[in-house]
């Protein structure tokens, strides 16, 4: 029987490192769900959520994602930071109910000197009577190393006493930091190598930052020096530069070494926009793996070849990722972007009638406006006078927003000529808006997507009365291409809204047509 592939393990500090982000402080069900999502749907094999001592809300928040994690049968994967402070942090993590500590300690000299003020052989002795308070309290222990990217370089001697004292102690991994994101992927693999050559029988993990944008490059080199794990952060969440992007070096794990791990791919894109949501971080559109850009094609050329073979794909299929290929409208575009277009939403057009089309894409493209795959149906009516194009329109709709009461709305639409209307209450003006806009749909058997975004631009030196663009993205489990945005301008917020909601329900009806 042939030896399965070697696993490298994740460990998620997003609820730990990745809350020192500027601004962000999750709440304690923010970092439940957040916890559920990694440890069974992305399944990442432990999460850091907490650091002893921090705060009341950090102590309730540990307490019920290590009640749910002794439920589940899983609160050995779930770790919370402590310090060298004899039994307080250990008494800490024992009232949350935690079971594991990962216990910061100083790996190099110079922090252990200047910042401590402390002898090596003081702090050897702390950390010692830390760990042996935690062993006899029953809570596992991890050890830090902070520092270590600049100890084992400029203080091998003080790093070797470290380990060798925390052989003989009961501590199941040391973690390496490079706190400063201060290494080369040269150095990366150069050092790791180094610990684990040096003690082979010790599990060592690697934990980047991504001050030089090498997170994911040095932890490639730390696992082929033979790291056992690596430590990530969703988007990359932390301080700085923030830590290693789960999504990317997950990916770069399976594509790039022999290697791999036990997260799944196609969860990852769900806990990306979790994270965005919480944080209020939003992430860049050409990020890696989870930016809502990176599997758009934007040159006709490359629509063209995928359309051929798949000439323009690589091994990061979007499949993968639960995610779909898509190919943007604009002076770049040509015969194929907007053939995969139509294809998706169910249009047919002759090639004289494509060919009018694509010219007026080019033109709003030399004009600077982003045409989106909604709004197709909006350019073929009014090109070809095709309205059977644009069967969904919000005929009319009435919103009243009150210093006292609820907001109530009021909605006519027509589906190819019928009308259905509602009214409702709402939680703000759009939130009434799109419950009546739900029940007037109902009776075309349309079922509205589920807003996971919503974002507005004002131009920047904007008056009340400027222009307003809104980009709405939806989540349509019907649709195998899930994810998509519609974009609206206006002078007023709320009617571009409504319109960028009026193009996703025609968008809807497409799909479902075809």
């Amino acid at each position: 029987m042939a030896n399965p592939t070697p696993r490298i393990q994740i460990m998620d500090t997003t609820l730990r490192d990745g809350e020192q982000t500027p601004d962000v402080a999750y709440t304690p069900p923010e970092k439940l769900q957040l916890a559920r999502l990694l440890l069974t749907e992305v399944k990442v094999d432990r999460i850091e959520i907490a650091q002893t001592r921090v705060s009341e809300g950090e102590r309730l928040a540990a307490r019920r994602v290590a009640a749910w994690a002794r439920k589940q049968g899983v609160a050995q994967r779930v770790e919370i930071m402590g310090y060298c402070d004899g039994h307080l942090s250990v008494e800490w993590i024992r009232g949350v109910g935690g079971r594991v500590m990962n216990l910061l300690t100083k790996g190099s000299e110079k922090h252990c000197r200047e910042q401590l003020r402390q002898s090596p052989e003081q702090h050897r002795k702390r950390v010692a009577e830390t760990i042996m308070a935690a062993h006899q309290a029953r809570v596992a222990v991890n050890v830090y190393l902070e520092d270590w990217s600049n100890g084992v370089r400029d203080s091998f001697d003080y790093v070797f006493a470290m380990v060798q004292t925390l052989r003989e102690l009961p501590v199941e991994r040391i973690y390496l930091p490079d706190t400063l994101g201060a290494f080369s992927p040269e150095e990366t693999e150069r050092y790791v190598g180094l610990m684990t050559r040096t003690w082979k029988d010790v599990e060592f993990e690697f934990h980047a930052h991504n001050d030089y944008g090498l997170a994911v490059a040095n932890c490639l080199a730390a696992v082929r020096a033979g790291a056992s794990g690596v430590h990530t952060s969703v988007n990359g969440m932390g301080e700085r530069a923030g830590n290693t992007r789960l999504a990317e070096v997950v990916a770069a794990i399976h594509d790039h070494t022999p290697l791999r791990t036990n997260v799944v791919e196609s969860s990852l894109m769900t806990a990306s926009r979790l994270v965005e949501t919480f944080s209020g971080k939003a992430i860049a559109s050409n990020s890696p793996i989870v930016g809502r850009d990176v599997f758009t094609q934007t040159g006709g050329i490359h629509a063209d070849g995928d359309a051929k073979g798949d000439l323009y794909a690589n091994r990061l299929a979007p499949g993968r990722f639960g995610r779909a290929r898509q190919y943007a409208l604009g002076k770049l575009s040509g015969k194929a972007s907007l053939a995969h277009n139509l294809k998706t939403l169910g249009i047919e057009l002759t090639d004289a009638e494509r060919q009018r089309v694509l010219e007026r894409i080019v033109e709003l493209g030399d004009k600077k406006h982003t045409v989106d795959p909604a709004d197709l149906p909006y350019i073929i009516a009014d090109v070809l006078d095709r309205p059977e194009q644009r069967p969904v329109r919000i005929a009319r709709y009435r919103v009243v927003v009150e210093s006292d009461g609820l907001p109530e709305a009021h909605v006519d639409v027509e589906v190819r000529g019928e009308t259905a209307s509602a009214k409702a209450t709402g939680d703000g003006g759009y939130d009434a808006f799109m419950r009546a806009l739900a029940k007037a749909v109902r009776r075309f058997g349309l079922a509205v997507p589920q807003l996971v975004d919503y974002r507005v631009r004002i131009p920047p030196g904007g008056k009340t009365g400027a222009l307003v663009q809104t980009v709405i993205t939806w989540q349509d489990e019907s649709s195998r291409e899930g994810t998509f945005s519609t974009l609206a301008v206006d002078s007023d917020q709320l009617a571009a809204a409504v319109l960028a909601t009026e193009k996703m329900l025609n968008a809807v009806l497409m799909r479902r047509k075809r």
